[in-house]
């Protein structure tokens, strides 16, 4: 008989914690078939919160050292595309943002399009930025729900957002980020607050928790554009 250690255990318990996204995501999805929307970003926001301390809890326990023949990356990214992708697609199908066959076909560009992201080994550059759009399907539907853009620009900005999936543009991590790291984890803080606000109230939002999003979409675009293309910059992928 195997003598048990405490310490595999624990490796496998960090297991266990990624994959308890996957039980958001199914949280969410019933939401989403209820049209229960801040109670669908509830659980969409527990999923985002595991996905970012699964990693700390990884590294502490040595998990990859103790369990070897299990992939963490791996679970991650079947975690992620359920609750980062299919869910926010499932949603803005369900709340009619995407409508008719029109709809159907961006949503399988999503879809298809996120796939071709997980699945590229050079995604993630070494100053931890995301090379091409990051696939934070689950934030974009969010400003959709929060912002009710009419429906030309929301189909625009789905459509750009696949295509620069594409391109090998350098997207900022928020917390990873180097350059105006000080001022960015502000802003990211700013935000939390604002979309923690959103779901308490509900849609539509306050109208400051609005505006802190959309000028937070204005500065991590131009932190992304500036992290791309300052010439002082070299990026490995």
């Amino acid at each position: 008989m195997l003598p048990f250690r405490f310490s595999d255990f624990a490796a496998a318990s960090v297991h266990v914690f990624t994959a308890l996204g996957a039980v958001c995501g199914l949280m969410a999805a019933l939401a989403a078939f209820d049209g229960a929307w801040e109670r669908m970003f509830i659980w969409l926001g527990v999923a985002l919160v595991i996905d970012a301390i699964d990693g700390t809890f990884a590294r502490l326990f040595q998990v990859e050292q103790r369990l070897p023949r299990f992939s963490g990356e791996r679970l991650d990214l079947v975690v992620d595309y359920v609750t980062y992708v299919f869910v926010p697609v499932l949603a803005l199908l369900q709340a009619k943002y995407l409508t008719g066959t029109g709809g159907l076909i961006i949503g399988a560009l999503i879809l298809l399009s996120s796939l071709y992201h997980f699945s590229d080994l050079a995604s993630k550059g070494d100053d931890y930025s995301f090379v091409g759009f990051p696939a934070i399907w689950n934030v974009v539907a969010f400003y959709v729900f929060t912002l009710s853009p009419p429906g030309w620009v929301t189909y625009t900005a789905l459509l750009l957002c696949v295509a620069l999936t594409f391109v090998p543009i350098h997207w900022v991590h928020p917390v990873r980020v180097k350059r105006w790291r000080m001022l960015t984890l502000a802003v990211t803080a700013a935000w939390s607050i604002a979309a923690v606000a959103i779901i308490a109230t509900g849609f539509p939002p306050p109208a400051w928790a609005a505006i802190v999003l959309s000028a937070s979409a204005v500065y991590f675009v131009w932190l992304t554009i500036d992290l791309s293309f300052r010439p002082d910059v070299q990026h490995s992928a």
